[in-house]
């Protein structure tokens, strides 16, 4: 898992599962929360698959919008707008 990055509207991370579950991994689309959940992705709330690194597709990339609560996975609007105000 990596660290943590942000832009201003999101915060995103990178996940690198071992590269024999790379197979299992469609190629046309993004996983669902439960399908990521299954290959043993281990997250706090919130965070969506929103591509796969082309070049090394065990590498998912998972983003949230600003100000996410990570238990509930609900974006507060006056935690987003503080994040983005940082």
């Amino acid at each position: 898992y990596s660290e943590k990055y942000q832009d201003g509207k999101f915060e995103y991370r990178h996940v690198i599962l071992p590269k024999d579950l790379a197979r299992n991994i469609p190629k046309n689309r993004t996983l669902t929360e439960l399908e990521w959940r299954n290959l043993g992705v281990q997250q706090s709330r919130g965070w969506e698959h929103y591509a796969t690194h082309k070049p090394e597709p065990h590498i998912l990339l998972f983003r949230r919008p600003l100000g996410t609560n990570p238990i509930s996975g609900e974006v507060d609007p006056e935690s987003e707008r503080e994040a983005k105000e940082k």
